[in-house]
């Protein structure tokens, strides 16, 4: 909740060696997003971008995860101003953007998440963000507490990370590993050795601009994968992923069949 320590701000500055685990809600559902925030994951996603999440399903799955340990982060369905400023006044803090593709449309990100002189949030007196009027000095404090995530997509747009990383502003770039595969003409094979060597390029490439970079895979293999390739955050799937993975397997396990693939993460 605004007025504590962003923990996922922190993280992305610390950059430990052991990345920091999340997971998406696509649900809309506040208790199962409740659910997943008690169990062990240190950030949760709400995505407003491939779901029909809207801001005020995300202000009541906000709402069930502030009593978790899991630090919330939404991810809105476009690099939009006036949706960022409704999604920060409902109380999000660390904001992922999709799809950035240039310099300057990852300044107008930032210039969204910021109070004037700093950006260009709009200001209002009551709202869910500052408690209500309750956090002391809150217009003052805000910008500190905000994190801006930009998803990198394309092989265009991984090319710009130096200099998209390099803009005041900037806590973390994502990389899309579905929609980088797509650019790549290699649609849906994220495991492809092509694409398995940009994502790791994409990582290297983070490590030497000095930002912290993420990304989600569908299994625990391929996440372990990532870590190995030194990816600064990560998340492994989505809460309808696995709960379809859970689902099938179980059916198959007692039918005496094989086990399905299920995508489980959304990029």
């Amino acid at each position: 909740m605004q007025g504590d320590e962003n923990r996922f701000k922190s993280w992305m500055q610390a950059r430990e060696d052991t990345p920091p685990l999340g997971t998406w809600i696509m649900s809309a559902s506040p208790i199962i997003a409740e659910a997943m925030g008690y169990a062990g994951y240190d950030w949760i996603l709400v995505d407003m971008e491939h779901s029909p999440i809207d801001v005020a399903q995300t202000t009541a799955i906000m709402q069930a995860l502030s009593g978790t340990p899991s630090e919330v982060v939404v991810r809105v369905p476009w690099n939009d101003p006036v949706m960022v400023k409704r999604v920060m006044d409902a109380g999000a803090r660390s904001i992922m953007f999709p799809f950035i593709q240039s310099v300057e449309e990852a300044r107008a990100a930032i210039a969204a998440t910021r109070y004037p002189p700093q950006g260009t949030r709009g200001v209002a007196a009551m709202h869910r963000a500052s408690r209500f009027g309750t956090v002391p000095d809150y217009l003052n404090r805000a910008n500190d507490q905000i994190a801006v995530i930009l998803q990198l997509e394309t092989p265009e747009a991984v090319a710009l990370l130096p200099e998209i990383a390099a803009l005041k502003g900037v806590d973390a770039i994502f990389i899309g590993p579905g929609d980088l595969s797509g650019g790549m003409g290699l649609l849906g094979q994220i495991g492809h050795e092509d694409v398995q060597a940009a994502l790791k390029a994409a990582a290297e490439a983070a490590r030497d601009a000095g930002i912290a970079c993420g990304i989600v895979g569908a299994d625990v293999t391929s996440v372990r994968g990532y870590m190995e390739m030194g990816f600064s955050y990560v998340a492994i799937a989505s809460d309808l992923g696995l709960l379809m993975g859970a689902a099938k397997t179980s059916v198959r396990e007692i039918r005496g069949q094989a086990a399905p693939e299920v995508a489980g993460g959304v990029y």
